[in-house]
């Protein structure tokens, strides 16, 4: 393995591995340490980056400041695994050493050209008075663990501000194609469109997508983390919009994420869509990345996380590190609309089956079986009967509600700093399935098979992991709970 590490980047990354040491047994001795999501060895974890299924492994990049558990200087953490389950955490794939990237190696993604994994990502550089300047850069490797950087591949367009970033590639009839989160001078977020023969030289082709464009009205003053890719037929556009304001039951974390299907125009430069749809209904969720794996499965990886909401609150914060990934999740289009499911892989976390039973549920509210655990896997099946309500709830700081007569499904959870709760709802027509992931302080509901979908980082009394169940009305289900294994992430 040959080393093209600089003696500023070899620096870097000793000074974050020793602080990773220094903190390693208070991190481990949080209780709320999770089980089987990925998580930052110490300091603050944010975007996945570079995703890609390489030389028969997974590799999953992230966003990392490892000196603290706020934003600053991002690096790329790495972790690998070859069947979604065990994961490993490897050294530093990128640390922000060159003067391209002095104050940050931003999001980006990976890609695959003649056995070779090229990462291209945002380098962000400030000056004394905080004016920002960005470059979109390509780190080259033949083995997916030792980088070579390049440096600057494309500049900042003169129509947009410095708020340009998160650069996503792929390839398509021998081109290769590369989006960019951006801001125009008029404040609107935007996608911006290049393209490029050798990886080398880009084309600039100006904005597909964005604020007061294909039929939008106003909608965010940044765009970011755009992700364009086809799936059953159609272009799919996932990006994280910045600065939409809250409608009802959408759009009520601070910033968002969510998709429009449409279809990409390559020759023209256009992209023609339909309307904004949110990807999670929960709490944390941002930043989300696809990839394409050999099974031809496109999977997605969130950050459990929203930037600048409530993240001083979170208790981790007393034990040296902060936020989580969501787990692997298959996508697939019907009828218009992304479904998201656990990928197949996770049934191997299971463990032992605590409860396989058929409920039967009478007029009056039942209290169904209790169980515990901090890290289970819960399946409800074959909902049958009129229920008028349906509750599930996690310890005492965590309650799934579907209301039949509303239609709504609601995830409450206690704040993190006050003693009271938040809600987030969605519209749902019927409850007819619901797969839960609970881990120690996180939760992610998949509601009939992947329609919809609520994540969360959730903080309640440490010792109480019970799971208790209600329901309003006549009917039966199947209930299946597996306790899931605690041995899934290797350092």
């Amino acid at each position: 393995m040959m080393d093209f590490r600089t003696d500023r980047e070899k620096q870097l990354m000793k000074e974050a591995e020793a602080v990773v040491q220094r903190h390693s047994q208070v991190v481990k001795a949080d209780p709320n340490r999770l089980t089987y999501h990925l998580m930052p060895p110490v300091g603050l974890l944010n975007d996945p980056n570079g995703l890609i299924y390489y030389k028969g492994v997974y590799h999953v990049f992230f966003q990392w400041n490892p000196f603290a558990t706020e934003h600053g200087a991002k690096f790329w953490g790495h972790y690998t695994t070859t069947d979604l389950v065990t994961w490993k955490l490897e050294p530093i794939a990128l640390a922000p050493s060159e003067w391209f990237e002095k104050n940050g190696c931003y999001s980006g993604s990976a890609i695959e050209k003649d056995g070779e994994m090229f990462l291209f990502y945002t380098g962000n550089v400030k000056d004394e008075n905080n004016n920002r300047e960005t470059f979109q850069c390509v780190a080259v490797s033949n083995d997916g663990f030792s980088f070579q950087k390049k440096g600057p591949v494309v500049t900042l367009p003169e129509c947009y501000t410095a708020h340009f970033r998160d650069p996503k590639v792929w390839e398509k009839n021998g081109k290769w194609y590369m989006v960019v989160g951006a801001q125009s001078l008029h404040g609107e977020g935007e996608v911006a469109l290049f393209s490029s023969l050798d990886l080398e030289n880009w084309k600039f082709h100006g904005s597909i997508a964005g604020s007061k464009m294909n039929g939008l009205d106003e909608f965010g003053y940044m765009w970011e983390c755009p992700d364009l890719f086809s799936l059953d037929g159609a272009d799919v556009l996932i990006v994280s919009p910045q600065g939409l304001n809250a409608d009802g039951f959408l759009y009520n974390n601070l910033y968002q994420s969510g998709y429009f299907i449409g279809k990409l125009d390559e020759i023209e430069a256009t992209y023609e869509h339909g309307s904004f749809t949110e990807l999670d209904r929960g709490f944390d969720f941002y930043a989300p990345q696809t990839m394409l794996d050999d099974e031809g499965r496109r999977i997605l990886i969130g950050w459990m996380g929203v930037p600048e909401e409530n993240e001083e609150d979170h208790p981790t914060i007393q034990h040296q590190w902060i936020h989580c990934m969501t787990l692997p999740r298959k996508l697939e289009l019907k009828e218009g609309k992304l479904y998201q499911t656990p990928v197949e892989e996770l049934k191997k976390l299971r463990k032992e089956q605590s409860l396989n039973e058929k409920i039967e549920v009478c007029s009056d509210k039942v209290q169904l079986p209790s169980v515990k655990g901090a890290a289970i896997e819960l399946v409800i099946q074959d909902i049958q009967g009129e229920f008028e309500s349906f509750e599930i709830s996690f310890g005492d700081a965590c309650r799934f509600v579907y209301d039949a007569n509303e239609r709504l499904a609601t995830l409450e959870r206690k704040r993190f700093k006050e003693d009271s709760f938040e809600s987030r709802t969605c519209k749902l027509d019927s409850l007819e399935s619901l797969q839960i992931y609970k881990d120690t302080s996180s939760i992610e509901l998949f509601l009939n098979e992947g329609q919809e979908v609520f994540s969360a980082r959730v903080f309640g009394t440490v010792d109480d992991q019970s799971i208790a169940f209600a329901a309003d009305g006549g009917g039966r289900f199947k209930l299946s709970i597996w306790c899931l294994s605690s041995s899934t992430i290797k350092r």
